[in-house]
């Protein structure tokens, strides 16, 4: 027989328990993870709340429109040194790019001993038929005295005369024949055709060249040419004579200058307009074959405001900014004058003073409820006190 354990009837009556106790804590946590979550429901519409936004002020300032365009600076001179007539092997090159030089000097010279070998040998034979031709002319001297006395008739005169207009025509085609040989045996020494600098140098000793190949460019700076290609809308204000700023972007340099030339018709390709300014650089410290930008005023200064470029999207000659009164944004549409640095430049319909919103627009729609964050920027200086305009937003810049 089995023995029985008096103690296991009386833990039988605990496991209800337990198991009554559990559930009634599962239902308590429960309850409250319920309340918790009820408690975090927002029961307003979102679109009912107040929508933070930053805001700034409009302010005044005069607006004076500017065209900007990007030209090139060129020499007033430039050439590029190399063979016309020979091809040979580049003996010396005795320049670099930077060096200063003369009318006349010696920049590089070819391996010409052929040619200068044929000129010799040209200019021989032009000598020697020279003096046969000069014998023959005495000659012929001596048979035309004999024949009015009838010793030799007409025929061997009139033989000897032409033998020596023969010999004649030789030498003068010998002549013309050395001559172009000095031209080419000339052409082996490249000299500089005016004073200025060496730009380029693009072959070394011992590269073998043709005619039309560069050796070496010079370029005179003493003056230069700021050259750039307008919209054909602009014609009217790049007229002769007409004052411009131009801000040489390699120095930063800012010259005064004054539209020197302007093409009288339009390139039928891009339709824009060919102006050239010369500007005076005998200091030579502004570099030739760099970019250049080109401001020229417009008309006189009239009142605007001012406000950041992110208050307002802009669509052609229109921008639309959001306006806060009270509390409430309200949505415009301005007249764009122009634009500069990162700052619009609209009528004064609006109002000097008036909250324009910058962050948060993205969001806003007409008549929305906001809460509004001033962040002023310091103003910018006005055209009126540094000199310069804004630039108007509509010009279009044209690289050559």
């Amino acid at each position: 027989m089995n023995s029985v354990n008096p103690e296991e009837p009386k833990k039988r009556p605990m496991v209800p328990l337990i198991l009554v106790g559990g559930g009634l804590l599962v239902v308590l946590v429960g309850v409250l993870l319920l309340h918790h979550a009820l408690s975090g429901v927002n029961d307003i519409a979102l679109a009912q709340e107040p929508k933070g936004v930053t805001a700034v002020h409009a302010r005044a300032a005069p607006y004076k429109p500017l065209r900007r365009y990007v030209g090139t600076i060129d020499a007033w001179i430039s050439a590029n040194i190399g063979p016309q007539l020979v091809s040979a092997y580049v003996e010396t090159v005795l320049v670099r790019p930077g060096d200063s030089v003369k009318r006349g000097q010696v920049l590089a010279t070819l391996d010409c001993r052929n040619t200068s070998a044929l000129s010799n040998q040209i200019r021989e034979q032009a000598r020697a038929m020279a003096s046969t031709q000069k014998a023959l002319a005495k000659e012929s001297e001596r048979v035309g005295s004999l024949a009015s006395g009838g010793f030799v008739s007409p025929n061997e005169v009139e033989q000897k005369s032409a033998e020596s207009s023969s010999k004649e025509a030789q030498v003068l085609s010998l002549q013309a024949q050395l001559s172009g040989s000095n031209l080419q045996v000339a052409d082996c020494i490249l000299r500089a055709p005016f004073d200025g600098d060496v730009g380029d140098r693009t072959v070394d000793p011992g590269a073998f060249v043709k005619p039309g190949m560069t050796v070496v460019t010079v370029v005179d700076r003493s003056t230069l040419r700021v050259t750039a290609n307008v919209p054909e809308s602009d014609f009217a204000m790049v007229a002769p004579r007409s004052p411009v700023t131009v801000k040489v972007l390699a120095t930063g340099a800012l010259l005064g200058a004054a539209i020197t030339r302007r093409a009288p018709q339009a390139d039928e390709t891009t339709r824009t307009i060919h102006i050239e300014m010369d500007v005076q650089n005998r200091d030579r410290a502004i570099p030739s074959g760099t970019t250049a930008e080109i401001n020229l005023e417009v008309g006189n200064p009239a009142p605007s405001l001012e406000i950041p470029l992110t208050a307002a999207s802009v669509r052609e000659d229109k921008a639309t900014v959001f306006e806060v009164k009270d509390n409430v944004a309200h949505k415009a549409v301005v007249k764009l004058l122009g634009e500069r640095e990162g700052r619009l430049y609209v009528d004064t319909s609006m109002g000097e003073g008036t909250l324009v919103v910058t962050e948060g627009r993205g969001a806003l729609l007409d008549s929305d409820q906001v809460t509004v964050k001033t962040d002023e920027v310091p103003a910018k200086e006005t055209a009126l006190s540094t000199g310069k305009s804004p630039v108007q937003g509509r010009a279009t810049a044209v690289e050559r």
